[in-house]
């Protein structure tokens, strides 16, 4: 299912057929630098998204979706929306991952955009989140670009460690 359009992308619902394209992006040791396991399985990947599907699509009505290059329509990676809880605080992250290929030519910070427009608008939300690798400074601009603004660092956050968390409110 289509959920938005931006100038260069689309950003839709992920299906089983995308499960080849994750697998190659989740498998590129560049790609996942500041996320962490490099290695996944076709089979997992299938998993993850069949489980996707059910914990955001069927309850939420958002997630991460697949990201479309419209010029070729190649699946160049997932960007979304995700509830995630520190500190016993519910908060609405916008999450992104490119193809390494596709790094330095502005996708990410257009596909953040639409998240935050996507956010406060469609679903409704006052605030929205980023949760950064410190050393990622790609990220954090594209997070600043958009609007988002350094609140603080986070000692631990699940299994990625120290991160900086980035907020924009309504």
């Amino acid at each position: 299912m289509l959920i938005a359009e931006t100038e260069r992308l689309i950003l839709r619902e992920m299906t089983a057929e995308d499960a080849e394209d994750f697998c190659r992006i989740y498998n590129d040791p560049q790609t996942m630098k500041f996320l962490g396991r490099t290695f996944v399985s076709l089979e997992e990947v299938r998993g993850q998204i069949e489980k996707h599907t059910k914990d955001y699509y069927e309850q939420y009505g958002f997630g991460l979706w697949a990201t479309i290059l419209k010029e070729n329509n190649r699946l160049i990676g997932r960007c979304g929306l995700l509830y995630q809880e520190i500190e016993g605080v519910k908060n609405l992250e916008i999450a992104y991952l490119l193809d390494s290929d596709y790094w330095g030519c502005g996708f990410a910070t257009e596909a953040a955009a639409m998240l935050v427009e996507l956010g406060f608008h469609r679903f409704g939300f006052n605030r929205v989140v980023a949760y950064i690798n410190p050393q990622n400074a790609a990220s954090i601009r594209v997070a600043e670009t958009v609007g988002l603004k350094y609140e603080r660092e986070i000692p631990q956050f699940k299994d990625f460690g120290k991160v900086l968390l980035y907020s924009l409110e309504k």
